[in-house]
This record gives C-alpha cells, structure tokens and sequence, in this order.
C-alpha cells in the first residue's frame, strides 16, 4: 500500500508542477477575468487549461479511478469508483488573476470516501507539500513538524476577516487567501488552526484535509460532522474548522464563545422542491432562505432574519448553485 501511495505521491507531485508552470506562463503573457457569480469569484483561461492537464494526466496514469475537477463538467460515473481524484487547478484565482502568490494547484486522492492523499503546490514560491495516510508529510521533500504552542495562529479567509471577523476579539488570526494552502501550512506546522463561515466544495479541501491527516490534526465540518468526499452533490453543507487536536479544541470553544456565524444550505431539495437555507451561531438563527425552482431557475420563495445575514446566506446559496452546475 505504502509502495503504491508513494507512486501516486511523485505522479501528483510532477502533475502539480506542470499545472504550475502553465499557470505561471498565462499570467506572464496575460490574463483574461470572467466571473462566475461576483467579483470575488473569478476563473481563467489558466484555470482551464490547468484542468485540462491534470485530467488528462491523471486518467492516463490512474484509468480506474474517477475524476473530479472544479472546471470540468460533473459525471455520476465517478460514483461509481472506489478511488477518486479531487482537482482545484488555481485554489485562490482572484489572487492569482490580482498577481498575488497566495494560490495553489490541489491535488488530492480519495478512498471509500476518505482523504488519503494530497499534494499542494504554490508555483510562485515553488512550495510543494505532499503527504498520505501512514507517510507523512513532507514540504519540499523535507519532513515537516509542527513544535508550536499558543498562542496560536489560525488561518482565516482574507474576504471573510474583511466583512466580519476583524469585528471579533478572535486571537491570533492571520488572513490569507487560498483555502488549499492554509490547509497544507497547517499540515506543515506554519499555523495551528482555520475555519471558514461559508461551505466549500470537496476539491477545495480534499488534498488538504488528507495532509492535515497525515500530520496528526483533522478537519470537520462547523458542527463536527465527519466529511467524506465523492458525494452526489460535492459540496460541503457548512463551513468547516481544522487544525491540530489542541488547537482545534481551542478555536471551537472560541467560536462557540464569539457566536461566529456558519452557513447551513440545504442542497437536497424537500418533498415539495424546497430547500431551506440558514445562517446561524450556534443554535440560533440569524437569516433564512427558502428556495424552489421552475422551469430550471432557482427562485426565492421566502426569507427572513438579520439584512447583513441574509446578504451573506444568498451570497453562499448562489455560489453553491453555480459551482454544482
């Protein structure tokens, strides 16, 4: 098993470097920005040329094994494979396309549902974390370790500290912008913990949730339910928290404590086409959402709550509904 991770290790490795030097190449010659549903929600042509690559690679390589990537169409096919490989070619576009080097290429490898295998790589300072289950994880070919004690550093989202948590006596936060990579310097030992208020989808945290496992830390969702990946619907219900074990002890007590807000969408419609999407701390409700769809359109059928709440809830509905397109 080891022989064959360490295998599927070199391959994401040498695989994410290719996706790296192509993306930095687009950048030099210049970039073309669409959005998908707001400014902070940017994609590239490099976006799509690097998933182009790494799908073709990987299914050349692994022939057996299904294929998930942030820029390609979604296949139930993949549904039917034990293992699958969960691709976000620029992890951070919006810092990518600002010429921030606050991104990365995600590669991660998941069994029977679980993270075993990850590799991150961050093309502008030539960073490449690699680990899976019963190996380690190494940066640059080095082991890392982690010999930190508090006060601790959590990593939070720059957009997320922007609107809400420089509000929060929260210590110790740190903002960046790639979810990806906070994960893998988490794994690394470059910071202790993160969190997020609003859902990701599997190829956001799949290589990193697998490091982090192979560090010794984990990562759950906010209410600390379990997360398996390969799932019809791809995309977390809520937002997530990580770290190591003392670490992530501590920032949920704090997050409990804060009241610091999470998004629970509901991606499986009700009986009658409805879903109910809300935002709360803790068990108290901030803002609701109920939607339903005709004729293929997604339409809000009521709502209710705090204004600045519900902006963040629809924010979070709407981007979700885009990426699962």
């Amino acid at each position: 098993m080891s022989e064959a991770l360490r295998h599927e290790l070199d391959t994401a490795g040498r695989l994410a470097r290719q996706a790296g030097d192509l993306v930095r190449r687009f950048r030099r010659e210049g970039l073309t920005v669409q959005h998908k549903t707001g400014a902070d929600d940017p994609v590239t042509e490099a976006d799509r040329a690097a998933s182009e690559l790494l799908m073709r690679e990987l299914a050349a390589a692994f022939p057996h094994d299904g294929l998930l990537s942030e820029e390609e169409a979604d296949s139930t096919e993949r549904l039917g494979r034990e293992r699958v490989w969960l691709i976000d070619p620029i992890d951070g576009t919006k810092e990518y396309a600002e010429g921030s080097p606050d991104y990365c290429v995600s590669i991660g490898l998941a069994v029977a549902g679980e993270p075993v295998l990850g590799v991150i790589y961050a093309p502008d300072t030539d960073e490449l974390f690699a680990g899976a289950a019963g190996l380690g994880v190494t940066k640059d070919g080095q082991p890392a370790a982690r010999h930190r004690e508090p006060p601790y550093v959590i990593a939070t989202s720059v957009t997320e500290t922007r609107r809400e948590l420089n509000d929060l006596p929260l210590a110790g936060m740190r903002p960046s912008g790639s979810t990806a990579l906070k994960l893998a310097r988490i794994a690394a030992g470059e910071a202790d913990a993160t969190f997020t208020m609003s859902p990701r989808a599997e190829w956001d945290i799949a290589a990193g949730h697998a490091l982090l496992r192979a560090a010794g830390a984990e990562l759950t969702r906010r209410d600390g339910g379990a997360v398996r990946y390969n799932q019809p619907t791809p995309y977390l219900e809520q937002g997530f928290v990580a770290g190591h074990p003392d670490a992530l002890a501590w920032l949920q007590a704090e997050l409990l404590r804060l009241g610091v807000p999470s998004a629970v969408l509901a991606l499986d419609a009700d009986q009658r086409g409805q879903r109910r999407h809300v935002r709360r701390a803790g068990e108290r409700e901030l803002a609701w959402l109920v939607t339903g769809s005709a004729g293929g359109e997604v339409q809000v059928l009521d709502c209710g709550g705090d204004a600045f709440h519900l902006e963040r809830l629809t924010r979070d509905v709407r981007r979700a509904r885009d990426s699962l397109r």
